[in-house]
């Protein structure tokens, strides 16, 4: 096997060790764990030390070590480790001896043992150091080897899995040009005559077209070969229908089979202009976009593929069509998910370049390794027909001196070097961290060498820059949930600007409360831009981390016609109190009409919609109409009422000026009597790599969830799997945070079920003192 994954029976070891003591057989202090693995997620939060940035994470020193043992039929071939990601500063040794070091955190990188490595039957030891050390994140990075590690044997006559390049041009929907890009490579001493089939092949394996062609190499070198193979009446990969073709190589030499190849890519084209804004197989395509970070919510940054899958999943069902990856390159299996999926991709490189945000942060790298992150980012991501756009930056400080205007410059030189197919871009923030520059005169240096220009929180200047710049293709890079009806607007109205990315379409881990929404008692100060302890989770998301769609999402599903209306209800702010949102927050509203206690009490009722008038009812009973809001541009596409509780029906109707109408209801429900389990999966392979999210709700008798009550849960497993995590979505639920006796928040929490590699099924035994007993079982196929 030419690449096999590396992922069990490693041993870790929590803080530094000396140089001699690295494979030093006594184990006290180390224990067992799979890969991915991420320490600071397992530290409870009463013995963490971090800050409000990182959600309170521990970071440190941990060291990882597994044995292997070359195989006869290997001892000739290269050995390489592959690491997808290990956070950060990591180290790579093997028998004693220092192989690698690779700063970035985010970046996947290759690792050559084979000079390191004993003879074949001999035992190999490797160990792998990885430095979370000093304030070097701005949001929870996790720590460790958060995401695969692979080893790969190949022949010294062999292919380079990253030489591939596979880019297409539509002639007519009846023609397709692909043209591949390869790498051989002859590492022996003697010159070879080689063979190398080229097969296309489309999403249901068939055979599309073939090609084989015959190469020379000299010894000791490698030869890049450019081919071209016309596709007959290709299907194009799309959002709608994101098809998927194959290009596979096999490398033949002496009547041996060297090397193979498989790599997936699709057939599309893309074009960005400020006359037709962004073309996506030749149709105009609005970014109903979102930002996110990496981690995976209850599982921290461990990047198992199921998880990875999902995040693409939840912001495909929520008519997301569009993900900025925040800050940094995301993991192979989130961009293979949003190829299948359908999800257009921005692939972002660095949060900061030579000046720093944080005083250990990547910074202290940036002048030796951006060349080489850079090539990592491209080399593994160009075959994906998601990636739309490379970010080269997010709020780069030194993005308008000199120095930034030929640092910008360089990166999309090396851009350009691997792929010059998609558009260089960047996020590009207001001068509050360079306060004697202002937009008009600086920005046009921040842009000078983008193709495609990211905005941060500057929707007022699209139109502005629009008119100033008539060439200039313009997105809103970050934007918050309170203006969204702002920035919607302008993109539907201007060609040239051509998205929007809400921060963020997913909660995550660290900036914790940096979308609260929280009560403050008159008299006292506004709370800063971040919430301490308990907090621990941003809460400025779309959706939350257990998967479920928060209130301010309302908005959303009206702007992007996915809903004709909805409603919220606000939650009465006390006696004496203030309501204090902050900038990336939203009220504290729900889509609920259960407030016991509220008898009598006059609620705030928000109705968002495009109808131009709104009625409401309650109990039957027409109690108000109103125009949805026209002129406040924040305001717009909602209308409120007040509204005296009582309990029963709320029902909110829009009417369209040709008669037309649409109604959402809000009920109040009754008491919980049990305990609801629904799996989104009921089948799992026998993999560590899947998973099952298992949701858990308190519901009445009508199967409705009552999201004003809550219970402590307590989760057993058995059979053939285990309790990976659980908990609630609460942003300030330390305890029921990956607890295994979580408390339901409004309602609701999740438990992440993962199988063992046997056959067989697994039970999900949930308990609550109040609401009865509930089983869920899972097959492990």
């Amino acid at each position: 096997m030419r690449k096999r994954l590396f992922d069990d029976s490693w041993s870790f070891y929590y803080g530094d060790l000396e140089n001699d003591k690295i494979f030093d057989p006594d184990t006290t202090g180390w224990r067992k764990v799979d890969l991915p693995h991420d320490w600071s997620i397992e530290m409870p939060f009463a013995e963490r030390e971090g800050g409000i940035a990182v959600g309170h994470a521990q970071g440190g020193t941990g060291w990882y070590r597994k044995t292997f043992v070359v195989q006869k039929n290997d001892s000739e071939k290269r050995k390489i480790l592959y690491f997808e990601g290990v956070y950060m500063e990591s180290e790579v040794w093997i028998n004693n001896k220092k192989v690698s070091f690779h700063p970035y955190g985010y970046t996947s990188f290759f690792c050559d043992i084979t000079k390191f490595c004993n003879p074949a039957g001999k035992e190999n030891i490797i160990a792998v150091k990885a430095k979370n050390e000093g304030r070097n994140s701005r949001w929870y990075s996790g720590s460790g080897i958060y995401r695969h590690v692979w080893l790969i044997t190949k022949d010294k006559l062999h292919l380079d899995e990253w030489g591939v390049f596979a880019t297409s041009e539509i002639i007519s929907p009846e023609k397709a040009i692909v043209k591949i890009t390869f790498d051989v490579f002859n590492e022996y001493n003697n010159p070879v005559e080689t063979q190398v089939a080229i097969t296309i092949k489309d999403d249901s394996g068939n055979i599309v077209e073939t090609k084989k062609i015959n190469i020379s190499l000299d010894p000791l070198e490698p030869k890049t070969i450019n081919e071209s193979i016309s596709v007959s009446n290709p299907t194009l990969w799309s959002i709608d229908s994101p098809t998927l073709y194959s290009t596979e190589l096999k490398l033949e030499s002496d009547g041996r089979i060297k090397d193979e190849l498989s790599i997936p890519f699709g057939i599309r084209s893309i074009s960005f202009s400020a006359k037709e804004g962004f073309l996506l197989n030749g149709k105009p395509v609005k970014l109903k976009g979102g930002c996110i970070h990496h981690d995976n919510g209850l599982l921290g940054a461990v990047a198992l593929d199921r998880a990875e899958e999902r995040k693409a999943e939840l912001l495909k069902v929520n008519g997301f069509n569009a993900v900025r990856c925040a800050h940094n390159p995301p993991s192979e299996k989130f961009l293979e998910a949003c190829d299948r999926l359908g999800l257009l991709v921005i692939d972002e490189a660095f949060d900061q370049w030579q000046k720093q945000k944080n005083s250990n942060d990547y910074h202290r790298f940036f002048d030796e390794w951006y060349e080489k992150d850079l090539a990592s980012m491209v080399l593994r991501d160009r075959n994906h027909p998601s990636v739309i756009m490379w970010s080269i930056g997010n709020e780069i400080q030194e993005r308008s001196d000199s120095s930034g205007i030929e640092i910008a410059k360089g990166i999309k030189t090396v851009i350009r070097k691997y792929d010059s197919t998609r558009p260089v871009t960047a996020a590009v923030n207001d001068y509050w961290d360079n306060p004697q520059l202002k937009w008009e005169t600086a920005s046009p240096f921040a842009f000078e060498h983008l193709d495609v220009c990211g905005y941060n929180y500057m929707w007022w200047e699209y139109e502005n820059d629009a008119k100033l710049y008539p060439a200039r293709i313009i997105y809103g890079s970050e934007t918050t949930a309170m203006e969204r009806a702002a920035n919607w607007d302008l993109v539907e109205k201007y060609p040239q600007i051509i998205g929007d990315f809400i921060w963020t379409a997913l909660d995550y881990l660290g900036e914790s409360g940096i979308g609260h929404a929280i009560n403050v008692k008159n008299g006292e100060k506004d709370p800063l831009m971040f919430l301490d302890r308990p907090w621990f989770n941003a809460w400025c998301g779309d959706i939350d981390i257990c998967g479920n769609k928060k209130p301010q999402a309302a908005l959303r599903d009206i702007l992007w016609n996915n809903s004709k209306i909805e409603m919220l209800v606000h939650n009465p702010v006390p006696d004496g109190y203030r309501e204090k949102i902050s900038y990336w927050g939203w009220p504290d509203e729900e889509a609920s009409w259960n407030w016991k206690g509220c008898e009598g009490v006059t609620m705030n009722v928000k109705v968002y919609t495009r109808y131009p008038f709104v009625r409401l009812y309650l109990n039957g009973k027409q109690i108000a109409g109103k125009e949805t809001e026209k002129t406040d541009r924040l305001k717009r596409y909602s209308t409120n009422f007040q509204v005296s509780y009582e309990p029963g029906e709320l029902k909110a109707v829009g009417l369209g000026r040709d008669g037309e109408e649409e109604s959402i209801t809000l009920a109040t429900t009754v008491e919980p009597v049990k305990v609801r389990l629904t799996a989104d999966r009921a089948t799992l392979k026998k993999s560590k790599n899947d998973l099952s999210y298992i949701s858990i709700e308190l519901v009445d008798k009508n199967s409705h969830i009552v999201t004003d009550h809550d219970a402590i849960l307590e989760l057993s497993v058995s059979g053939n799997g285990k309790l990976l995590a659980a908990g609630n979505a609460c942003p300030y639920d330390m305890e029921s945070f990956r607890s295994t006796t979580p408390k339901t928040f409004k309602g609701r929490a999740l438990a992440i079920i993962q199988p063992i590699e046997t056959k067989g099924s697994i039970l999900l035994h949930v308990k609550t003192e109040k609401y009865g007993e509930e089983d869920i079982s899972i097959t492990v196929d």
